[in-house]
């Protein structure tokens, strides 16, 4: 049920955006501790964005999910950081991430809410 959405300037190729897909979706399971099979990331790019006044590599990332918890959002702003800097170049003071906890009625799969 985590859903990771992550907008971007940058351009990167196919299989770029697929190892930061891969390496976004694990990240999300394993320090959520969810089930992979239920994680979904999507990328968007390169998009119109200024951050700072400058259109240098910069980042959104909008992070849902039931139950995210406030102490789990430090080490996540710093591990979905490191992963923007290591899989496309990004420097972590050019990314901004939204958490959001999303209760289980407001969050639809299969025909029904959780």
């Amino acid at each position: 049920m985590p859903y990771l959405r992550i907008t971007t300037n940058q351009s990167i190729d196919a299989d770029q955006k697929r190892e930061l897909l891969k390496a976004a979706s694990w990240l999300v399971a394993t320090e959520l501790t969810k089930p992979e099979q239920y994680v979904m990331v999507s990328v968007e790019t390169p998009v119109s964005m200024l951050f700072a006044g400058m259109d240098a590599p910069c980042a959104f990332l909008d992070l849902r999910g039931i139950g995210l918890s406030e102490s789990r959002t430090g080490k996540l702003s710093q591990m979905l950081c490191g992963l923007m800097q290591s899989q496309i170049g990004i420097p972590p003071d050019r990314v901004y991430i939204n958490f959001a906890d999303i209760k289980p009625t407001f969050w639809g799969w299969n025909g029904k809410t959780f």
